[in-house]
């Protein structure tokens, strides 16, 4: 009998890690996350530990490359995991970059041990092409397939094939209107069915209005000459800002807009951007149009990249002293570490500057509580140093990468064979309690579930 256990993304919205077993010699995972804020309890150990045995462990497959997907691997592999890493052809690209970062700030600069782990992976790596059916050569019967999930460049669901039943892991599935990559398609069927639930209970904003929100937060900062600052993972949500930025400055007249600057300070985002520009084969039909009348959409005359940690300093300096207008993209995308935390002490005191959430902010970081409190002129903990905010704090939801509620229920609604079990994951507790009920009206027979 099948079984399928949860390694992480049960109690929240980090640490994806599922194991789906065949028999009681061969099982493989899905995804292998890092568990972040309150999720874990703050040490290394605990956000990087496999508290689960892997000897039956055959394969890996990575849905996709954010690091709450792929943080433990390289504790999976020196708990002496030697399979396959399957992964959709730009994830297995863009993986190792993802890696090598998370290694940098949480485990050693050690650029030999870095190295090592590196070329071990990249030996592992199988990447697959979207919609073909594959066998795994040490499982016999076993067969999957990836298709998009329209998450981040790269993201898939999967589809698992084995003894005539077919299971489906959602991974993260993306918003059908995000800029750039195309929407997921639901699975023509589905036995029993893994699905995320980031945002089970909320529906987002359309395209056009949160456009709207995000060209006023830019008015706003022309007009009061103060910073935008914008957290944001290094991978899909940085370029699909930038994306819709170059939109906005596109369609607007007036020498202000054209002045204005738009940095990314990451040089992992920078690098993501680059990929990003690079695999534009697999940009939805708009951005390709774009792309073909000869504009940018991810290299604008506005926009400006910031490398070294030097040049990093130097701008959080000028911009805390100068008053002029611009737009900061950093990381991370929930201001628990990276270069946005500099900016957030030298600029969260200043009202003149305006901190836009685009993305979720999970419990315990820095990112929920400055969202939560910073509306009411409240202060944010960085380590014991406490900054008081009086910056203006905006959320768009719409521009998550996250399915919403709507989205989610679709999902499964336009398969055309239900599956008999959904499991629900990667959510909040209320969340998954109202995407429960709410797909109970939309699959009645469903056996529906919270692990």
């Amino acid at each position: 009998m099948i079984d399928i256990k949860h390694h992480g993304a049960i109690t929240g919205v980090t640490g994806s890690c599922h194991e789906l077993v065949l028999d009681q010699k061969i099982s493989v995972l899905i995804d292998c996350g890092m568990f972040q804020g309150a999720e874990s309890s703050g040490s290394e150990s605990s956000i990087l530990q496999l508290d689960f045995p892997i000897d039956t462990v055959k394969a890996l497959f990575i849905t996709h490359c954010h690091i709450d997907h792929v943080g433990r691997i390289p504790s999976l592999i020196a708990a002496g995991f030697n399979g396959r890493v399957y992964a959709s052809k730009a994830t297995a690209r863009l993986l190792p970059l993802v890696l090598e970062d998370a290694l940098k700030i949480g485990v050693t600069r050690d650029e030999q041990l870095i190295s090592q782990f590196l070329k071990l992976l990249k030996k592992r790596i199988q990447p697959v092409e979207y919609k073909q059916w594959y066998s795994v050569d040490s499982i016999k019967g076993l067969r999957f397939r990836y298709k998009p999930a329209g998450h981040i460049l790269g993201s898939a669901y999967i589809e698992f094939e084995y003894n005539q039943e077919i299971i489906v892991f959602s991974g993260d599935l993306g918003a059908p209107y995000a800029p750039l990559l195309p929407a997921p398609e639901s699975p023509w069927r589905a036995d029993r069915l893994i699905i995320e639930s980031t945002y089970g209970d909320k529906v987002h904003e359309n395209r056009r209005n949160r456009r709207k929100q995000l060209e006023a937060v830019i008015r706003h900062c022309l007009k009061d000459a103060g910073t935008v600052l914008i957290p944001a993972f290094s991978i899909g949500r940085t370029q699909e800002l930038l994306y819709e930025l170059e939109d906005i400055i596109h369609r607007q007249k007036g020498a202000a807009w054209q002045d204005i600057d738009v940095i990314v300070d990451s040089p992992l985002a920078a690098k993501f951007t680059a990929h990003y520009r690079a695999l534009s084969n697999l940009w939805d039909a708009e951005a390709k149009a774009r792309k073909a009348n000869g504009r940018h959409p991810l290299s604008f005359v506005q926009l400006t990249t910031v490398d070294s940690h030097s040049e990093h300093l130097k701008l959080v300096n000028y911009l805390k002293s100068s008053g002029r207008p611009a737009i900061v993209i950093a990381a991370s995308g929930m201001c628990a570490g990276g270069r946005i935390v500099n900016y957030l002490k030298a600029l969260l005191a200043d009202a003149r500057t305006d901190v836009l959430f685009v993305g979720y902010q999970a419990n315990g970081t820095p990112g929920r509580d400055i969202q939560q409190y910073g509306p009411a002129g409240g202060y944010v903990f960085f380590g014991n140093e406490c900054i008081d905010i009086k910056a203006g704090v905006h959320t768009i939801s719409g521009y998550s990468a996250h399915a919403d509620q709507k989205d989610l229920i679709n999902f499964v609604k336009r398969m055309h064979h239900k599956p008999k079990e959904i499991r629900i994951v990667h959510g909040d507790s209320e969340a998954k309690r109202i995407l429960k009920k709410e797909l109970a009206r939309v699959c009645p027979t469903s056996k529906i579930h919270i692990p």
